[in-house]
């Protein structure tokens, strides 16, 4: 059976946070499935599907799962030997796009015909340990490797391109800001950069914040961006039109920011690996709030949605969360 849980409120001013601890109306609820799958799929990123379904990426299990919240069933598409999927995100055709690093190529699964179609990096590349992608306004792929590669894929010519990134190892999450420019975060160098999307170099902006492990970056609809920052503890915000920095620190004796995605509502969502919650965090009022996963040790990697809803793959658990406001 799903949970249904409630959530906890936390103020802060400035960088600082003080717990209420006290239950906080009942505008937004957290519900949540075993997969039951039989086996262990290492769930890893999350995508809200055309159809109403969730995909995600089983990394362990090397496969694209598809779950219908309506029936709480799940269903397990095979990518092919040697899979390890990282990032799922909807194409602009409504396709499932996997970012695979262990089949060293960016998977297409048609969607709802669930045809595969495999785009390899190219002869001769070393590993690349893909991570995530994103998609521009002009129907392009960008994506980042972890190992030191920023890539770019052409989809209507099937052209895959590698450019080595500034620094080496290190990129991970990326995102594209509603003007089309596209951003992407190193969680080893510590920064954040823009691609020139013409040359296909990276343009690198330092946080004012020394070895924070930028680890997910996210656009809001001013095309401000939100950085979870593993190393400090910290939430940041970069406005590139104004070239200035802000952050907030998450509540907790020791956070650990993995996974940020800004909502239809431009409202901010964190996971925070270190107090085994997510964090909604509204830029106006400088406040989080709380929702804890009653599951130990959730590992929440990535977070997305659609209005509405904010879906939770929960790493460490085999459960999807979703929570509804």
């Amino acid at each position: 059976m799903p949970t249904i849980t409630r959530r906890h409120v936390l103020h802060t001013v400035g960088a600082a946070a003080v717990a209420n601890w006290a239950p906080a109306a009942c505008a937004a609820t957290m519900q949540s499935w075993p997969l039951r799958t039989g086996q262990r799929t290492g769930i890893h990123d999350v995508a809200p599907a055309p159809d109403g379904g969730v995909w995600f990426t089983a990394q362990h299990s090397g496969h694209l799962g598809w779950f219908d919240p309506a029936r709480g069933r799940t269903e397990l598409v095979a990518l092919g030997t040697g899979s390890a999927p990282h990032g799922v995100i909807q194409g602009p055709d409504k396709a499932a796009w996997i970012t695979d690093g262990g089949l060293g190529a960016i998977v297409r699964v048609s969607w709802p015909e669930r045809t595969l179609r495999a785009f390899p990096l190219p002869p001769g590349a070393p590993y690349a340990n893909l991570n995530t992608a994103s998609f521009t306004p002009d129907g392009e792929l960008w994506f980042t490797g972890q190992s030191g590669v920023v890539g770019h894929l052409v989809p209507r010519t099937g052209v895959v391109t590698l450019r080595d990134a500034p620094r080496g190892s290190g990129p991970y999450g990326i995102c594209t800001t509603p003007g089309g420019d596209v951003w992407w975060c190193s969680l080893a160098g510590s920064f954040i950069a823009r691609i020139d999307r013409r040359s296909g170099d990276s343009i690198v902006i330092e946080p004012p914040t020394r070895n924070q492990g930028a680890r997910r970056i996210w656009s809001d609809s001013h095309g401000r961006l939100w950085v979870s920052e593993w190393l400090s503890g910290k939430l940041s915000m970069h406005d590139p039109a104004r070239s200035t920095w802000r952050a907030w620190s998450l509540p907790g004796a020791a956070p650990k920011p993995y996974a940020v995605y800004v909502d239809s509502r431009d409202q901010v969502w964190v996971s925070d690996f270190g107090g085994n919650a997510v964090f909604r965090f509204d830029p106006g009022s400088e406040q989080f709030e709380r929702f804890g996963f009653p599951r130990g040790a959730a590992g929440v990697r990535q977070i997305l949605g659609r209005p509405g809803e904010v879906w939770l793959p929960e790493s460490g658990t085999e459960h999807l969360s979703v929570i509804r406001s």
